[in-house]
Formats: structure tokens, C-alpha cells, sequence
């Protein structure tokens, strides 16, 4: 997309990682803000099923995992640049250890954002857990992607297309 470097930590101490980017048309101070607001995260994420706020950095996260089981883990914000990148990490006693970042940049030629994240984790179950995420379509790769495709249809058109068919009056 860009010849810019890319983030230098991105790589993770898991065994399942990506780092994924996409360019939207929405400026940078309204993306982390969005993004920011931690309710917001299940309004675009097919695997965030609920977020509860517990102070300024701690949330308790609730998120499918491989075959619909529900997961729940405890993130601690580690690093909250503003408008700028937020950095994650798991607290202990979370079902699953993991860690992320998300970075906003301005576009070079002021087409929009520039947005990359970074999801590293161990999935629950260890080198089965992981193949079975891949089967599932749960791993880092698809799920990175398919979260920032959603949340640049949300920001740039106000919805997340589907291809369900609609409901009968």
C-alpha cells in the first residue's frame, strides 16, 4: 500500500500472529476515537461479543472462539498514543493470552488513515486449538482482516454490508 515503513513490533510472542492494513477515507482523530471507545468494538467485530470498561485501561472482554465456545479474557491497555496507536495486552487469568496494537497514520498523498493492526495469540487448546481456528476461519489472519474490513465499510458508509438476505415483513 505505502512504501513507508511498517510498525517494527510486529512480531509476537504467540504462536498465531498477523499484522494487517487498509487505507480509509476518515480522518485519523475520528478513527481513534471510534476505536478508543471500547463499547464500540462488537458493533464491527464478528468475534467481540461484549466489552465491559472496568477502569481507565483494564476491560473484560467476551469473544467467540472456534465452533461458537465463548472465551473470556481480561486486556490491559499498555501503551494510548492519542489519535495516534493503542497497544493491548492480556492481564493473567485470561482463558487466553494475547496481545495487539492498532496504529493510525495519516495517508502521504491526504487520501485518509492509514490503519494497521497487529493481533498475536495462543489459541485455547495449543497446536489443535490452532489448527482447529484455521479450519474455523478464527485465525489472525482472516480475523485481522475481515475486523478491518468492517470497521472501514462502518466508518466510511455508516453500515457493515452483509450478504444476508433481508428480513420478510
Amino acid at each position: 500500500m505505502t512504501d513507508r515503513p511498517i510498525p517494527t513490533d510486529a512480531e509476537g510472542r504467540h504462536s498465531a500472529d498477523s499484522l494487517r492494513a487498509t487505507l480509509i477515507r476518515r480522518p485519523r482523530s475520528a478513527l481513534y476515537g471510534y476505536w478508543r471507545d471500547l463499547l464500540n468494538l462488537p458493533v464491527f467485530s464478528e468475534t467481540v461479543k461484549s466489552v465491559e470498561v472496568l477502569d481507565a485501561t483494564h476491560s473484560r472482554w467476551v469473544v467467540e472462539g472456534p465452533g461458537g465456545k465463548e472465551v473470556a479474557l481480561t486486556s490491559m491497555i499498555t501503551e494510548d498514543l492519542t489519535d495516534r496507536r493503542i497497544a493491548w495486552t492480556s492481564t493473567e487469568g485470561s482463558d487466553v493470552d494475547h496481545e495487539g496494537w492498532i496504529e493510525f497514520r495519516d495517508h502521504p498523498f491526504g487520501r485518509g488513515t492509514e490503519v494497521w493492526l497487529f493481533i498475536s495469540y495462543d489459541p485455547p487448546g495449543g497446536v489443535v486449538g490452532k489448527a482447529i481456528a484455521k479450519v474455523m476461519q478464527r485465525e489472525p489472519r482472516l480475523q485481522a482482516r475481515r475486523e478491518l474490513r468492517r470497521f472501514k465499510q462502518l466508518m466510511e458508509t455508516g453500515e457493515i454490508s452483509t450478504s444476508r438476505a433481508p428480513d420478510a415483513a
